[in-house]
């Protein structure tokens, strides 16, 4: 018997399996850590106990510095889009939804996904990394032995900044992949004006659309900035654990977006 599994052990489906689980528990271990930080955060949020002048300071950081990457992002988008169809909507004599069709794109879907998928390569690694830093190099636990809330300090500032300016990134970024492919559209379809593309545009965007791309965005922002604060304060091992920290961070993101995204468009569009 012993034998037998001496030799199971060293089967390929054993040790699949065993990753497998593996993976399976630390999936439930990093969403559990992750749903009782928010919790805390919340708990400081609606007792008022929120320093402002760290909520200005990471405000800046996550907006203003993370803007010019999003917009090249969310602009080469549109125009890439504006290019491709711009030519065959007018041939099949439908160039007056033009403009219709990159804003809703936009709004709906495209500037909201590509400004996360730029905040998480930018501002939500650079979170994970500092706190993993900062784990790593025991920083946090001297605040933990000096009775100071590490939810409080590191985590709060940085998801009130998250989800109050995401939005507005998203506006901005919108605007202009909007505007890009507007005049794309001119440049590759043929007989395209501007008053055109901005009149299809106005016809086809409703304010309920911006008010569901506001929501998401905010979403969108608190979940990036929860998930890599999480990530880095749960690192351990040296600078390989900050490095591995922020790679799980980056995923934990990308997969929380995509997740967020789908419930927004079963709730509102299905």
């Amino acid at each position: 018997m012993a034998k037998f599994r001496l030799y199971l052990k060293q089967t390929i489906t054993y040790q699949l399996i065993l990753m497998f689980l593996r993976h399976v528990r630390e999936f439930f271990e990093t969403f559990g850590s992750i749903a009782y930080q928010l919790v805390q955060v919340l708990k400081y949020i609606f007792s008022f106990q929120i320093n402002f002048k760290q909520v200005m300071e990471q405000s800046s950081r996550f907006a203003v510095d993370s803007l010019p990457i999003t917009l090249s992002i969310v602009s080469m988008t549109a125009i890439i889009l504006s290019m491709q169809v711009a030519p065959e909507m007018v041939k099949q004599g439908g160039k007056d939804y033009i403009g219709l069709l990159v804003a809703l794109t936009m709004v709906r879907e495209i500037g909201v996904i590509m400004s996360g998928f730029a905040i998480i390569s930018m501002i939500g690694s650079a979170q994970a990394s500092e706190l993993a830093t900062m784990r790593v190099t025991e920083q946090i636990d001297a605040m933990e032995v000096l009775k100071v809330s590490p939810f409080k300090y590191l985590f709060l500032p940085r998801v009130l900044a998250g989800v109050i300016m995401m939005p507005f990134v998203v506006i901005i970024s919108s605007t202009v992949g909007i505007l890009a492919g507007g005049l794309t559209a001119m440049t590759a379809g043929k007989d395209v004006t501007w008053l055109c593309y901005t009149t299809s545009v106005w016809q086809g965007l409703y304010i309920r659309d911006i008010n569901i791309m506001l929501l998401k965005s905010a979403c969108f922002g608190g979940a990036i900035s929860l998930i890599s604060s999480s990530c880095g304060y749960s690192a351990e091992g040296g600078a390989k654990g900050v490095g591995i920290a922020t790679t799980k961070a980056v995923v934990w993101s990308f997969v929380a977006i995509v997740i967020i995204d789908c419930i927004f468009a079963v709730a509102f569009y299905f």
